[in-house]
């Protein structure tokens, strides 16, 4: 099946979004698929292949389009519409638009309906929703505007009304929609991945003092490493790696400020953001992997954290946030230990508790690897074609029953 994936994205991008839509292209490329991915072209000088940096050697089947992108913001979102429309032409016969691009989405569904190819969209938050927590949590972010607001809610119905195929990443975002928009059809969850190598085997525990809580991903406040940070202040003789977030960025300075502050010092290294071939072997360094996410924010019932799995197949004991979304895939006791989001000293029980008992930890630890199995990228890239294969028959059947005399 032809497939054009469309992200509005400077690629390759350091973060969450770049390696999810990496890795969904890729798995479907090697199940057979020709996939077209609509990118903005890389801002570093020399540009970076995408292959090289995301680990993959080349695929036959994966061709990466690159839009123009010059001048401002505003101007490169512009650009980047007029070469969907483009692309879109070229993929009106016989290919299907794949995005997890709300305004992308919106905006091809206001097209004439026989003009476009069937589309997908993957839903990965409720925009509004995530707008305006964003806007809460962060400082530097604008107020979210009421019109703003209408006008994500107005994409939101659209695109959940409109589109062919529905892929939500959680029960919970699934929840949201259905209880907004109401019942559709052909909609599923499929929650994100991690890459898994071939021979991989879970490995006996041997923790060597000093003991070490690893975190990866961003920075933000949700994220709560400002409360792993505070439960760490309890825990002598552990340290901390945090791999993640812009050393630009504010949040960045503020963590080491407040790690210096509180008496963490050099107990505390914060690694920054690396590349994503990295990561699986700064986490394999770590005796406890951490997701202290807090209970507020974009993340509660939405989310569905690369770093989740990555920790999964990490063969490590996982201490995380009992959060709805979390709770899709953990159970404490059995695949990791779950801790009150945003309480430190819970979070200093829970890190105790799998640092201390070596039976606990090896338990959760084996059972998780083993599960996330059912999390590889290849077993997403099957469950999303099965819902391409549903689309497809679905508009064969509509086509068929428009070209039916009355």
């Amino acid at each position: 099946m032809r497939l054009l994936y469309l992200s509005d994205i400077r690629f390759p991008l350091e973060r969450a979004n770049g390696v999810q839509t990496m890795e969904t292209c890729a798995a479907m490329a090697r199940r057979g698929h020709k996939i077209n991915l609509g990118v903005r072209p890389d801002t570093k000088s020399p540009p970076r292949d995408p292959f090289a940096y995301y680990g993959f050697p080349p695929l036959s089947g994966l061709k990466i389009r690159r839009a123009p992108a010059l001048g401002t913001m505003w101007l490169r979102r512009v650009q980047y519409l007029v070469q969907v429309l483009v692309w879109i032409f070229e993929f009106r016969r016989g290919g299907v638009v794949f995005t997890r691009d709300l305004g992308v989405a919106s905006l091809i569904l206001q097209f004439p309906r026989r003009l476009p190819p069937p589309l997908i969209y993957e839903s990965h938050c409720f925009s509004p929703t995530e707008a305006a927590q964003r806007s809460q949590a962060l400082s530097t972010a604008r107020v979210v505007s009421p019109r703003k607001q209408r006008r994500l809610m107005r994409r939101e119905g659209r695109v959940w009304c409109g589109a062919d195929g529905y892929i939500v990443t959680t029960t919970g975002n699934l929840a949201e929609l259905e209880g907004r928009f109401g019942k559709r059809l052909r909609v599923a969850v499929i929650p994100n991945g991690t890459r898994l190598q071939p021979d991989r085997k879970f490995e006996a525990l041997h923790p060597i003092p000093p003991l070490c809580v690893v975190y990866a991903g961003h920075l933000y406040p949700w994220k709560g490493v400002d409360v792993l940070l505070q439960a760490l202040v309890k825990l002598e003789g552990v340290n901390a790696t945090i791999i993640g977030g812009d050393a630009a960025e504010p949040d960045f300075q503020r963590l080491q400020d407040t790690s210096r502050s509180i008496g963490l010092g050099s107990r505390v290294e914060f690694v920054g953001m690396v590349e994503p071939s990295r990561v699986s072997g700064l986490l394999a360094k770590g005796d406890v992997l951490v997701l202290p996410n807090a209970g507020a924010g974009p993340t509660v019932n939405h989310t569905s954290p690369l770093k989740l799995f990555e920790y999964m197949a990490a063969g490590k004991p996982i201490v995380a946030s009992n959060l709805p979304s979390i709770r899709e895939v953990l159970r404490d006791g059995e695949n990791a230990v779950l801790v009150e989001p945003g309480n430190p000293t819970a979070l200093t029980s829970g890190l105790r508790r799998v640092l201390e008992d070596r039976k606990l930890a090896e338990r959760i630890a084996s059972r998780a690897f083993d599960e996330v199995t059912e999390y590889s990228w290849d077993c997403r890239a099957e469950r999303v074609e099965a819902l391409l294969n549903e689309v497809m028959s679905g508009v064969q059947l509509d086509d068929s029953q428009r070209a039916s005399p009355m």
